[in-house]
């Protein structure tokens, strides 16, 4: 291995520890994504049970900065917040939206939008409206579904914004 590998693997290592300390201050945060790109710019996006607010982003931020020595290597770091809009990847987001409408893109291209019951390790509940043939007659009528889908049958999940 080269040395600017170790040394880029060592300044990773170091970022890693200093943002999992951070958010051990704060355990109603937790980590979405870390990246370090090749010239050095570190990129943390962070999401809350209860919402990230900017201060969030600062006390997160202030954990790996002033922990790290630019003398030593030069950096630049970003630390935001996940995004309203931000696809739902960890069971630990689908649990703090809870009872809000989210719309699920199965492995097999299927789309609900639903309202999502609940979620625990392996799965997501979820609750919605259908209209479908009536059993007796012609025309069709509303029915409520209920569905338990997997995570791992999830391609994509996104919360539903509505004004």
């Amino acid at each position: 291995m080269s040395p600017l590998f170790i040394q880029k693997m060592d300044f990773k290592s170091k970022v890693k520890d200093l943002l999992e300390e951070g958010l051990a201050e704060h355990p109603e945060l937790f980590l979405i994504d870390f990246s370090i790109s090749a010239d050095y710019k570190i990129s943390v996006v962070i999401d809350g049970d209860n919402g990230v607010v900017v201060q969030d982003c600062i006390n997160v931020s202030r954990s790996i900065e002033h922990n790290l020595d630019r003398e030593e290597q030069d950096f630049s770091l970003e630390v935001a917040s996940a995004g309203a809009t931000a696809p739902l990847k960890f069971p630990r987001q689908y649990r703090k939206n809870i009872g809000r409408t989210i719309e699920v893109t199965t492995d097999d291209d299927n789309k609900i939008e639903a309202k999502l019951l609940d979620a625990n390790e392996e799965a997501v509940k979820l609750e919605w409206k259908a209209r479908e043939p009536k059993k007796i007659g012609k025309g069709k009528e509303t029915v409520v579904k209920n569905a338990e889908i997997p995570y791992i049958s999830i391609k994509k999940a996104v919360v539903v914004i509505s004004f």
